[in-house]
């Protein structure tokens, strides 16, 4: 296993951008990856400082990716100056890794997760992009974001971001409808202020006939919680390239 920070060209975001890699010890084979992203707070190395992240995958034959979003939600924010941040995943990212490593470059071979905003993320895009994905995982997502009003910064985004494009509920009716095959997991703490968010969310794929995990632990929004539960999600995605 090796961790490499790498800084390469952002082209949809027209930026110099940053991400860590965590390489499995043989990349003799092609090897499959997770991408786990950050939190709001946080930036690409996140994961890496504050979890044992590096230790939890070092039996496993794959590749973790942790790129920087700042605070972008993982969308495209469509102002003249706004940053595109779905694209820079999905194309920048995605097409470094599979270019400059011996991953497997199909939906199969790659799972998204993440915390908080990373949470939401990961959903998000595994649900706009199920030709990139086959799992997707949440630890304490921000579920609501653009569907319930917050009283906060969050609000800032109804009047900036599509709600048809990136309110979960939606996307979630829209996978539905088309049948999709996604294999989702979620979690959260139940002293954790998003935990109304997360069981609505639930409650809400339930009611489609959407296939799901759903676990809520003891716990509270700090890194103590997602270190401890990214060892589910390891363990969920690994079933799943299995």
């Amino acid at each position: 296993m090796s961790l490499h920070e790498i800084r390469f060209w952002g082209a949809s975001i027209q930026q110099c951008a940053s991400m860590m890699v965590v390489l499995p010890t043989s990349t003799s084979k092609p090897f499959p990856v997770l991408y786990l992203l950050h939190g709001l707070s946080d930036d690409h190395t996140g994961w890496t400082r504050r979890t044992s992240i590096e230790r939890y995958v070092e039996s496993h034959h794959l590749a973790v990716v942790m790129p920087a979003s700042l605070r972008g939600w993982y969308c495209n924010d469509p102002r003249p100056a706004g940053w595109a941040y779905e694209d820079h995943i999905i194309q920048d990212v995605i097409g470094y890794i599979d270019a400059t490593f011996r991953t497997i470059p199909d939906r199969i071979g790659r799972a998204v997760a993440g915390l908080s905003m990373g949470g939401y993320g990961a959903l998000m895009l595994a649900m706009r992009h199920a030709d990139k994905f086959r799992t997707a995982c949440s630890h304490s997502g921000a579920l609501g974001f653009l569907h319930t009003r917050t009283q906060d910064f969050r609000d800032a985004y109804f009047d900036i971001l599509p709600p048809e494009k990136y309110n979960l509920f939606d996307l979630a009716k829209t996978h539905a409808a088309a049948g999709r095959e996604l294999a989702m997991r979620i979690d959260c703490g139940r002293e954790d202020g998003l935990l109304d968010s997360n069981r609505e969310f639930h409650a809400h794929l339930q009611a489609l006939g959407l296939a799901h995990e759903y676990e809520e632990f003891s716990g509270d929004h700090t890194w103590d919680y997602w270190d401890r539960h990214v060892q589910e999600t390891v363990a969920f995605v690994m079933r799943q390239f299995a």
